[in-house]
């Protein structure tokens, strides 16, 4: 119950330290001595002493309040904050994208406008990402090799994001299809997910890497993994004469046929956007998951409440130090005061006549001679 309110609850512990170190050392006592009168100016330093004596309850009370706050700072105090339950679809699903060289052919079009197929590529999947709310969603970039741009994630609008920032180049320009879906199905395979697909779009053919599509794709099958296919690009490998940007759609499809997915056949952002779509409808029987607990942490109050108290107890210090100097600067001035009251300042005189100091310049000395008759 206490971990509800605080972090770390057991730096509670820590609170009753200083007065178990008061009880096991106790202050030590003089001795008493009998009564005697005491000029004023004692007196007066004895209260001065007195007025210390109080002043150092109040800096014993500072100190206690500001281990107080410490340890509170310490224990992280926290409020549990309510939270709405997350829809859940239970699927992984891994985007597998292209980003050779020929991405880069200006053969799409975005609003009526002449665009890269990367940049078609980009709008519809960003989009596509964003309304899967409840998937577990991640990112492969590949050409000549592959990376993971984004682990699977809750967070569709980070993976979107990254999708957005690709560039052509970051990892090649050849195309290694086999590289790229084999990572995919790589963190796939540790998924317990109930359903886990990759989603592979590839505009040109294999041309990299150590490993072919098809010995991906019957390991997809093996581990029960879907993959579903998009073949980009107007032309396709063998009827387009010498197009070296020519599509492998008949790999593809086979890839999709040996793992249980689907293919599709992608010519213009139009079909993309109806792939989107075909793809968005897909659902996995959909849940809710456990409320997520959610703190909300207040140990910053507790800290600055210490930073004060101990400004405070520092500035404490600093009085008695001043006054004490003073006090201790003022002792020597009354000593010296009262000395000259009780001497006085007129020279001494002897008989009416100012007392010579003996062997002072200009007194006659004996007779040396007469001194010893």
């Amino acid at each position: 119950m206490i971990g509800d309110f605080f972090a770390s609850p057991l730096a509670l512990l820590l609170l009753p330290l200083p007065l178990a170190a008061l009880l096991l050392l106790p202050p030590a006592v003089g001795e008493e001595g009998g009564a005697m009168r005491v000029p004023e100016t004692i007196a007066a330093r004895l209260a001065a002493g007195i007025g210390a004596r109080v002043a150092g309850r109040s800096r014993l009370g500072l100190a206690g309040l500001l281990w107080i706050a410490l340890v509170l700072a310490l224990a992280g105090p926290q409020r549990l904050e309510p939270s709405a339950a997350l829809p859940v679809s239970g699927r992984d699903l891994v985007l597998v994208l292209d980003l050779s060289g020929s991405m880069d052919r200006k053969d799409f079009e975005i609003d009526g406008t002449p665009a890269r197929r990367l940049d078609a590529v980009k709008k519809v999947a960003a989009a596509f990402v964003r309304g899967r709310t409840g998937d577990r969603i991640g990112l492969v970039i590949f050409a000549e090799r592959a990376f993971f741009a984004a682990p699977p994630t809750f967070d569709t609008e980070s993976v979107a994001r990254t999708i957005e920032a690709a560039t052509i180049g970051i990892a090649g320009r050849s195309t290694a299809i086999g590289e790229g879906l084999g990572l995919g199905l790589k963190r796939l395979a540790k998924s317990s997910a109930p359903s886990r697909v990759v989603i592979l779009l590839s505009d040109g053919a294999n041309n990299a890497g150590t490993v072919g599509p098809r010995d991906v794709a019957l390991l997809a099958r093996d581990l029960g993994i879907r993959v579903h296919t998009i073949a980009l690009g107007a032309n396709e490998l063998g009827m387009a004469g010498d197009d070296p940007d020519a599509v492998d759609a008949a790999t593809l499809r086979r890839v999709a046929e040996l793992s249980g997915g689907t293919a599709f056949r992608v010519r213009s952002t139009g079909d993309l956007e109806a792939v989107s779509a075909s793809l968005d409808a897909m659902e996995a029987n959909r849940g809710r998951a456990a409320a997520a607990q959610v703190f909300r942490t207040y140990w910053v109050y507790p800290a600055v409440a210490a930073l004060l108290l101990a400004l405070a107890l520092a500035g404490s210090d600093a009085g008695l130090l001043t006054r004490a100097g003073l006090a201790q600067a003022r002792g020597p001035v009354v000593g010296r005061r009262m000395r000259r009251r009780s001497t006085g300042s007129a020279p001494d005189r002897v008989g009416g006549s100012e007392a010579v100091p003996a062997g002072a310049p200009g007194t006659a000395r004996p007779d040396r001679h007469r001194e010893a008759a």
